[in-house]
């Protein structure tokens, strides 16, 4: 089995956007196929915001991951997201997601990144486990969101 990671690309915007749709109706996202297209559209034309991978296993599409950027004085500089994160779950289990992270950590070392940031919904244990052993923590505090309509 062998897992590897392609930086996407204008001409991956379609198998996305089938990744995309699935991770939100596993994790009951509101899917607004413009809305998706529209910010998928630009990560993709500017990498200042951050990259998107596909994830792949014996050359196979099989997941994808998004890395966006940020800066922080708390986490010393130049710090990230991973935004968005998904494996088709016939691949879940399988180290997929543990060879990805640590793909993550040494593309934000590469990046000067000094600390990298996720979140997960409180009731995906599965995730979780998979975070904490991989080195991330819980910071006990509250991540709030206020949508900014233009």
């Amino acid at each position: 089995m062998e897992i590897n990671f392609k930086v996407a690309d204008n001409s991956d915007t379609e198998i996305l956007i089938q990744f995309i749709q699935e991770f939100y109706e596993y994790e009951g996202i509101t899917y607004d196929e413009t809305i998706v297209r529209t910010a998928l559209a630009g990560i993709l034309k500017d990498d200042s915001f951050g990259r998107v991978w596909l994830i792949k296993q014996d050359n196979q599409a099989v997941g994808y991951i998004v890395l966006t950027f940020g800066y922080s004085l708390e986490y010393r500089g130049r710090d990230a997201m991973i935004d968005e994160f998904y494996i088709r779950e016939t691949y879940q289990g399988k180290g997929v997601g543990k060879k990805t992270i640590q793909f993550i950590e040494n593309v934000c070392q590469g990046l000067g990144i000094q600390a990298v940031h996720l979140e997960v919904e409180r009731e995906n244990q599965k995730a979780q486990n998979l975070y904490r052993q991989a080195g991330f923590t819980d910071k006990n505090r509250h991540f709030l969101t206020k949508w900014i309509i233009l």
